[in-house]
């Protein structure tokens, strides 16, 4: 179509053509972000293949001095009169060694199998004992361990000999080589972001990546309430919790609840992100149309509703819903009649639509106090403008209000949209995942897939599956972030309302 043949259309008509062209596209956009991904993995490799070249390079071009360095940390600056740095060098390789010696290979030697050595209560004389056997969750904890300080030992290792050949290579050219007080200068002046990034790097490490990985490891297990450790081992069982949730026919009652939790998972986080979105700005828009007294009074208002913790208004809500709670006796005395209706535990839909409308009275705010900044900055003139061309309150909205909103908003959109896929805290403290069902594996039907998660780990001990459950969940939530947000308007067009 024609771009003068798209103007002549109606609205109604745009949303159609557009909708349609979106769902056209998806397929090779889809097929163009997997590209994008083995484009990255490439580019790994293709790095990690010169890293090999240059280390290769650097041990035949290099003197005995650094040819030493590959086996005796810290030789080349030894040689070459970094003492302090060299002895630095050669303290980790010492340190490495006795890790490995005392604690790491005694773990790692056993990560094929998670243990073989199982639990035992055996005679001793008149009573009994108990032999312990292997933990496998200690030694999966502690072979992730000991992977992680050999990659970042390798990390030292190869800039111990980029250090070794540099040394050369300036000694050669008669260049002057820094003392060790001199280079700790360095990460003060030239090199001080990374002095301000090691810690913040360091603690990303071990309190954020080395759990991700232990997770993701544990969904290739049967670690579950029948393999807990010290009593028993559990052992690796490759895909078999992915298969048990995607495929109805293996699973059984597990993959039923996977994919219904998932429906609603979906459009739980549709209706809670826009509707918060849409109605926030509207409120916004009314609160900052003209001629609208005490403006800053409505803002303050919803502000003071922000101060008050989520979890606070949540429990609330749930007694003022319960049966006997202040929305029935309200609305028996309104009536004149007994009202008892249960919000949630009644019918699927219901509790659904509840949590729905209480979540927008805990979001709304939020929106409103974004929108209300946004609203401030957009130009007077474009409105002034549209007005002289005779331009009506909604041809205003449609063409300016909303396409500057969605412009500045779509990031913190898509982050609201992620966000609400695993808003824990709404429909644990609201609903409590109720109604209950037998249908559905440990799971009500308000759950969504992070709360099932919650209660298979904390109730059931089903570790196993609940890994899994996070890393498909995860999956979701980065490839429908990166793809949205590479097709909105703020990644492709940053100066378009600058």
């Amino acid at each position: 179509m024609k771009y003068i043949d798209y103007k002549q259309l109606n609205p109604f008509q745009k949303f159609a053509y557009n909708f349609t062209e979106f769902f056209k596209k998806l397929p090779g956009r889809i097929v163009a972000f997997f590209k994008a991904i083995g484009r990255f993995f490439v580019k790994l490799f293709t790095g990690i293949g010169k890293g090999v070249a240059n280390y290769v390079t650097r041990f035949i071009k290099g003197d005995i001095a650094v040819k030493l360095s590959y086996l005796i940390f810290g030789f080349g600056n030894f040689a070459k009169g970094q003492i302090i740095k060299g002895l630095l060098f050669l303290a980790t390789e010492v340190a490495y060694i006795y890790f490995i010696i005392s604690f790491g290979w005694p773990n790692l030697s056993k990560f094929g199998t998670l243990g073989t050595a199982v639990t035992q209560i055996v005679a001793d004389g008149p009573f009994k004992k108990t032999v312990w056997g292997h933990n496998s969750m200690l030694i999966l904890l502690y072979s992730v361990v000991t992977l992680a300080v050999t990659l970042a030992f390798l990390f030292i290792y190869i800039a111990n000999t980029k250090s070794a050949y540099k040394l050369q290579q300036l000694k050669a050219e008669g260049k002057h080589i820094m003392t060790f007080k001199e280079e700790a200068k360095e990460f003060l002046d030239g090199k001080f972001h990374i002095t301000m990034l090691s810690l913040p790097v360091t603690l990303i490490t071990i309190f954020t990546i080395m759990p991700l990985i232990f997770m993701i490891l544990i969904a290739f297990t049967n670690y579950n309430r029948s393999h807990m450790p010290p009593g028993t081992l559990f052992t690796w069982v490759g895909f078999e919790n992915f298969a048990d949730l995607v495929n109805v026919a293996s699973g059984g009652k597990k993959g039923i609840t996977f994919i219904e939790l998932t429906k609603w998972t979906i459009v739980w986080a549709i209706f809670a992100t826009f509707s918060n979105y849409i109605l926030g700005m509207i409120v916004a828009l009314m609160i900052n149309k003209k001629g609208i007294r005490l403006k800053s009074l409505w803002r303050t208002l919803f502000v003071i509703t922000i101060a008050v913790p989520q979890f606070v208004s949540l429990l609330l809500m749930n007694q003022m819903l319960q049966v006997d709670g202040a929305v029935n006796i309200l609305l028996s005395e309104i009536t004149g009649q007994t009202v008892a209706i249960n919000f949630f535990n009644d019918t699927a839909f219901l509790a659904r639509a509840t949590v729905i409308v209480v979540n927008c009275w805990v979001g709304i705010p939020y929106t409103i106090l974004s929108a209300s900044g946004i609203l401030m900055n957009i130009p007077a003139d474009l409105y002034e403008s549209a007005r002289i061309d005779g331009a009506g309150p909604v041809k205003q909205f449609t063409k300016i209000t909303l396409p500057y909103m969605l412009f500045v908003t779509a990031p913190s959109l898509i982050t609201q949209f992620v966000g609400n896929i695993n808003n824990f805290n709404v429909i644990f403290l609201l609903s409590g995942g109720g109604p209950s069902t037998e249908k559905l594996y440990q799971a009500g039907q308000t759950d969504i897939l992070v709360t099932w998660l919650f209660n298979l780990t904390m109730n059931q001990q089903d570790y196993d599956l609940a890994a899994a459950i996070g890393i498909l969940v995860f999956i979701v939530c980065a490839t429908l972030s990166l793809i949205t947000f590479n097709l909105s308007k703020s990644m492709k067009d940053e100066e378009a309302f600058s």
